[in-house]
């Protein structure tokens, strides 16, 4: 299993922009239900975004980059932020009913 946290900030005008193609990610997830996939993403009130993704394969391989709605939010990423996407691997420290335990 393997964990990435992806953080960014959205150009205050593009803010809402990055939300609506989010929105059709876990549109088409839902539709879809992949399965070695979890995947949440946040909004913080500075238009920073958080995603957090976790792939139940350890070479970190994941059908998100497969759905034609990731494809459609990837494109033109760069230009929608001010601070550009900057992925992590993490490590759960501590779990309180956010994510499923494994």
């Amino acid at each position: 299993m393997r964990r990435t946290v992806i953080r960014y900030k959205a150009k205050p005008e593009m803010a809402d922009r990055n939300t609506e193609l989010v929105a059709a990610v876990f549109a088409e997830l839902k539709a879809a239900r992949p399965q070695g996939l979890r995947y949440m993403s946040l909004r913080l009130e500075d238009d920073t975004f958080i995603h957090v993704v976790e792939t139940a394969a350890d070479d970190g391989s994941s059908p998100l980059p497969k759905l034609p709605a990731f494809a459609a939010f990837q494109s033109g990423i760069r230009e929608r932020c001010a601070e550009p996407p900057l992925p992590k691997g993490a490590t759960v420290v501590g779990n309180y009913r956010m994510l499923e335990e494994s």
